[in-house]
């Protein structure tokens, strides 16, 4: 066998020079040398003298310890800018075996690409100049939320307990008016002059955009008892996020504040437990808590409260230009902070079928595959001549969980659609739906020859 590595680790590990072991061993230094290489196989024998000269367990020495190191490569080597090398998987099996450190270091070198890849993305989508930074309060607010995988437990427990004394006293209406002495009144939109809810606490009046409908209605109600009686725990939260500027801050004040008013509509315990129980149908969960398709799919996205977790889900709003207004994720989906703007991904074509519920397979270039299922949504509106918005959203959960979704029973495992996080960051090179190159390809003249892609890449 050869178990260069292993044999340098061991002799390391003991504090020996070659010329030690080599002794201990009776054989010479130059041999020693030549096996740490992998230029010498090492013999049943010499692995003996190993166990008796420095009572090595022969089972721990020659145990396979790179499952996890191979498996991590391969998928590393699936990164369509690798798709002209041929890879077996021997072919790894045996480089990690035969130099681990080298495997070490491409992972490291291939997370380092990937991270600037994303960090050059950033810097195109914001439109700064190459090395120049701004603050995007929006960006900042993605990444706070990202990182506590879109989940506030404080809030949830705050709410939860919220929500049931709003029950007991006969619902939101009653409550603000036994609680807090406020009168509920909905008025016209010209009254409220482009207003959707406004507290006037001179009269004691909590005013509502009468075109609103029943499920908006009371998400503004809830909102604004958020501020009235969770202010100090939206607060505390918003200090963790160490906002560099106040936009940010505000942005992330009312994001949370939204959070709290979804919690108090749909309790975490009851929530989750609807969730499951109906395989996450989120119309008929909507029909049960009262809600809209948009704010019970984002609420699916909040459920991973420690002990108490479901299924992590990735959410995202597109305008009909593509314009992504919302995104929002509670697992490691390697779209969450790029993803979206890929034609292929149905999000993009529903509003050819509205208010349908759409589902697709779908497999990124590394070969990781999830599940989605998207419809569209609308705001505004609510009388003759209103203004009205229509998006699309989508919920896409790991290909693993979705055995768990009610969609997957009409739909079971098929071909799925090769989609990518976005052109700039996708190397599949057969793609005729490419709006632009990726970062790092060298694209080919076309004078002699026009390939049926919009862009012919050079194999570096």
């Amino acid at each position: 066998m050869y178990l260069g590595p292993r044999l340098r680790r061991l002799r390391r590990d003991l504090g020996l020079t070659q010329a030690d072991m080599a002794s201990d061993l009776g054989i010479s230094p130059s041999y020693i040398a030549l096996m740490e290489r992998n230029q010498r196989p090492m013999t049943a024998e010499t692995l003996l003298r190993l166990a008796r000269a420095y009572k090595v367990d022969l089972s721990d020495f020659a145990e396979d310890t790179g499952p996890d190191l191979i498996a991590r490569l391969q998928s590393t080597m699936r990164d369509p800018i690798f798709g002209d090398i041929d890879f077996s998987s021997l072919d790894i099996s045996d480089f990690v075996h035969s130099f681990p450190g080298f495997a070490d270091a491409m992972l490291r070198l291939h997370t380092a690409y990937k991270e600037e890849q994303f960090a050059l993305a950033d810097r195109r989508e914001a439109g700064t100049a190459e090395g120049a930074e701004i603050a995007d309060p929006v960006a900042a607010l993605r990444s706070f939320l990202s990182a506590r995988r879109n989940c506030f437990p404080v809030l949830d427990t705050a709410a939860e307990k919220l929500s049931s004394r709003i029950a007991g006293a006969g619902g939101l209406v009653s409550y603000f008016r036994d609680a807090h002495r406020l009168r509920v009144r909905r008025l016209p939109s010209d009254v409220m002059t482009g207003t959707l809810r406004r507290l006037d606490r001179h009269r004691k009046d909590i005013l509502l955009d009468e075109t609103l409908d029943f499920a908006s209605q009371n998400f503004q109600l809830a909102q604004q008892l958020a501020y009235l009686e969770l202010e100090p725990e939206i607060n505390s939260a918003v200090e963790e996020g160490k906002f560099e500027n106040e936009n940010a801050r505000r942005l992330a004040r009312r994001t949370l504040a939204a959070y709290c008013a979804g919690a108090i509509i749909m309790p975490y315990a009851a929530f989750a437990r609807a969730a499951e129980a109906r395989g996450y149908d989120v119309e008929t969960l909507g029909r049960q808590f009262g809600t809209s398709f948009e704010q019970s799919a984002h609420r699916l996205t909040t459920l991973q409260k420690p002990g108490h977790e479901r299924i992590p889900f990735f959410f995202i709003r597109v305008d009909a230009a593509g314009n992504i207004s919302k995104r929002l994720n509670s697992g490691t989906f390697p779209f969450a902070r790029h993803g979206g703007g890929c034609p292929l991904w149905t999000v993009h074509q529903v509003f050819t079928a509205p208010r349908q519920v759409v589902t697709q397979w779908l497999e990124l270039p590394d070969g990781q595959r999830f599940f989605s299922i998207a419809r569209t949504v609308s705001s505004g509106g609510g009388g003759f001549g209103a203004s009205r918005v229509e998006r699309a959203v989508a919920l896409v959960c790991d290909a693993d969980h979705a055995d768990r979704l009610v969609y997957t029973r009409q739909h079971p495992q098929a071909a799925p659609t090769p989609i990518g996080i976005t052109c700039r960051l996708c190397h599949r090179i057969d793609c005729l739906s490419r709006s632009e190159p990726p970062i790092g390809r060298q694209i080919l003249p076309d004078e002699f020859r026009r390939p049926t892609t919009p862009f012919g890449f050079s194999d570096v």
